[in-house]
């Protein structure tokens, strides 16, 4: 049986993120309240110790941290509104924009609750484990008053005092996700038509992975300071690749839409007299709208 501690935690949403948020509190032997407009999504809670409160006030005054984990940030407002939070800490880890966090971070405080905003970096599986990462943003004091507590979701990161931080790390996490595996699906298309199966090409994209992140570092060096000198490719350079890379895949009948933004964010910065530098100097086209 799970030994109890003196701390005492609520959890606000019992998807299956918030159901895995308060198992993990369980387990770890916090005393667990918990609210969902379904009651019967926290019988499995209940049954490993949880208490149901009746009513979200009855479930804000059981603690002094609640999780907000719900659909968007209008049902956060929703549910919170009328109630007295006075003395509350809210980590609302429910997914939103950078300018949400903040508005809602002032709304918090002037309803006299103590606001973090957070991002959840990992699938309902994985909470309560170290691969789990949870992003935090707000006051510094805040989240170390708590910190002991939401140790049990995983690997925290404390992001700073701007309340928007979180969210943005989570959308930039996202933007990291999607251009990895819209590349590979790229690379796995072109293969396949050489009768590659998606397994064996899989294992080279990860080491091509791999040797891209170590490149992270030198080149954040140069975004930072604002000078691209090519110490490894020109830009110019390596656009004559993506053209290639263009080529080949209107040879092979797989699509080319992505090499074709490369390549014309590419000749963008060349036009602009970039294409002696080196490829982090995009970053002046990715900071301007398209």
């Amino acid at each position: 049986m799970t030994k109890t501690t003196e701390t005492s935690v609520t959890v606000l949403g019992l998807g299956l993120m918030g159901q895995a948020l308060a198992g993990a509190f369980l387990k770890a032997g916090h005393r667990t309240t918990v609210w969902n407009r379904t009651p019967a999504k926290a019988d499995q809670l209940v049954a490993q110790g949880a208490r149901l409160a009746p009513t979200v006030g009855d479930a804000l005054a059981a603690s002094a941290l609640t999780i907000i984990c719900v659909t968007d940030y209008s049902t956060v407002h929703e549910l919170l509104d009328a109630r007295e939070l006075d003395g509350t800490t809210l980590l609302n880890l429910t997914s939103g924009s950078s300018d949400q966090a903040r508005e809602t971070a002032r709304w918090a405080g002037q309803r006299g609750a103590r606001y973090l905003d957070g991002a959840i970096m990992a699938i309902p599986a994985g909470i309560g484990t170290e691969e789990a990462v949870i992003l935090h943003s707000g006051p510094e004091s805040d989240f170390e008053a708590h910190k002991a507590t939401l140790g049990a979701l995983g690997t925290l990161t404390y992001l700073g005092t701007d309340h928007g931080l979180a969210s943005l790390y989570d959308v930039a996490g996202l933007a990291m996700m999607w251009s990895v595996l819209n590349a590979w699906l790229q690379g796995t298309a072109m293969l396949a038509t050489a009768g590659v199966d998606a397994a064996t090409y899989a294992l080279f994209a990860k080491q091509m992975a791999v040797g891209v992140a170590e490149w992270l570092p030198g080149y954040a060096e140069q975004i930072d300071s604002g000078s691209f000198p090519a110490e490894v490719s020109a830009l110019e350079t390596d656009a004559r690749a993506m053209t290639h890379l263009i080529e080949e895949s209107e040879a092979l009948g797989v699509n080319a839409e992505l090499p074709k933004l490369f390549k014309a964010m590419a000749d963008r910065s060349i036009a602009a007299g970039h294409g002696g530098e080196q490829y982090p100097v995009l970053i002046e086209e990715f900071g301007k709208p398209a």
